[in-house]
């Protein structure tokens, strides 16, 4: 009698503490943080990021075949394009580098994991001549979206 007394005492201080919420240390508590990641600097059409998301890799890809196999180098898809628009800036108000961990493609890419060569021949920055005024990412958006019609 005694000890089945101590059970259930010990069984309804284990629910309270799992109810109370203090079990989420003991199993593990929430999933694991996502990135933040840093808005752009342009406005886009709806869907724009989320189409990015789910299918960059690909457009990046085709992209790059077209430009180095086929020798088709235009200004849509431009990787120039891409990153003027997502420029992290720095307390001194210029562009991040790759080196940077704030860079916007290394956000992602440092969470999951995934090494990328683009910057061993591209700039990570954006180029002086490309304005923040132009609205690269609305024209990219229309480009990208009639790519995959």
């Amino acid at each position: 009698m005694w000890r089945s007394r101590h059970i259930r005492l010990f069984a309804i201080m284990i629910g309270f503490v799992l109810i109370s919420g203090l079990g989420r240390f003991a199993f593990g508590g929430e999933r694991a943080a996502v990135p933040v990641i840093p808005k752009a600097l342009a406005g886009a059409e709806k869907g724009h990021a989320e189409l990015m998301r789910r299918d960059h890799m690909d457009l990046m890809i085709h992209k790059r075949d077209e430009t180095v196999h086929q020798g088709v180098r235009t200004k849509k898809y431009s990787l120039k394009a891409c990153i003027a628009c997502h420029a992290v800036l720095d307390n001194e108000k210029q562009p991040v580098s790759y080196s940077n961990p704030k860079h916007f493609c290394r956000i992602c890419h440092d969470y999951a994991a995934v090494t990328i060569d683009c910057f061993q021949c591209h700039t990570s920055k954006p180029p002086s001549s490309t304005g923040r005024s132009l609205n690269l990412v609305t024209d990219m958006s229309v480009q990208i979206k009639g790519y995959l019609k």
